[in-house]
């Protein structure tokens, strides 16, 4: 458990999921990027996350993706399978991800419409009974009280929770509200947001543009932990364009951004699959090209 939270107070990478020109995931692209990765030094990799287009994948396409970035990663950094949908789909593959090796359980937010908040964190704290690793709590809401907030806190097998809201009050609150437990409340909004974020109180920040340009994220998150928020801030204003992108078309473009700067860097990563945009506009190209210029000669 010590070892997860320490983890989960670097970057949690999403690597994306690379296609073939059949449409099926490209182990042989994956591979790479993941050892690239891992390399680097990136804490943890959530396979088969959002920015690894999760609700476009099969489930037997999560499961190939979790075994194939266990087996790449090689130990050398934390792997958090990403699961959910309903419950029973959500431990099926837990207990999939664990038996080939991944050291955590990253459950996504439970989408139902009907859903109540209460009972959302209901669905985190059953999948964590039944885990035989820690899991973290996705939550991309602010609609949960304070209380239901501490519920998932002082779970004895949730590591930590992946904090994806703006309402920082809220998590204010909340980190207020839970000092006497060892529960790690990530930053869930990417770089841009962790300086207002580690403010407050949380620790750690996922990433999505770490797939681009791992060395500048890892910039920014020593910077955060030195407490040296200009230096952050000047990092992440070298590529707030990018991140302005990714959130065209009510964030539709979130992926397709970070696939097609790997392609204008030299790796075609293949399409984004509907729902998300498969294809920038040539303008938006023109601007992710720039952009990506001006990080290189940085």
């Amino acid at each position: 458990m010590q070892t997860i939270r320490q983890a989960l107070k670097g970057i949690s990478g999403v690597p994306v999921t690379p296609y073939g020109p059949d449409g099926q995931i490209a182990p042989a692209l994956l591979i790479p990027l993941i050892q690239r990765l891992a390399g680097a030094g990136i804490h943890n990799l959530m396979a088969a996350g959002n920015t690894g287009e999760f609700f476009s994948l099969s489930m037997d396409e999560i499961r190939r993706v979790h075994a194939i970035t266990a087996e790449a990663a090689a130990g050398r950094t934390l792997i958090s399978a990403a699961v959910g949908r309903s419950l029973v789909e959500a431990k099926a593959l837990a207990r999939d991800a664990i038996a080939v090796g991944c050291g955590a359980i990253m459950s996504h937010h439970p989408m139902d419409p009907f859903a109540s908040p209460a009972a959302q964190v209901d669905y985190f704290l059953a999948l964590a009974d039944a885990s035989t690793v820690p899991v973290i709590a996705y939550v991309r809401t602010d609609t949960f009280a304070v209380d239901d907030f501490r519920r998932l806190g002082a779970h004895e097998n949730i590591a930590g929770v992946k904090y994806a809201s703006s309402n920082l009050m809220l998590l204010a609150d909340v980190i207020r509200s839970t000092e006497d437990l060892d529960t790690i409340w990530v930053c869930g909004l990417a770089e841009a947001w962790a300086p207002a974020f580690y403010a407050i109180g949380a620790q750690g920040f996922t990433s999505g543009f770490v797939n681009v340009f791992p060395e500048v994220s890892l910039a920014v998150h020593a910077a955060l932990v030195q407490g040296d928020y200009p230096a952050a801030r000047r990092l992440i204003n070298r590529f707030a364009g990018f991140e302005a992108l990714r959130t065209h078309y009510r964030n539709g473009s979130n992926v397709t951004v970070v696939k097609e700067a790997l392609a204008i860097l030299g790796t075609e990563m293949g399409a984004v699959r509907l729902p998300g945009v498969p294809k920038l506009s040539t303008t938006e190209r023109a601007q992710l090209e720039t952009i990506i210029a001006a990080q290189t000669a940085a």
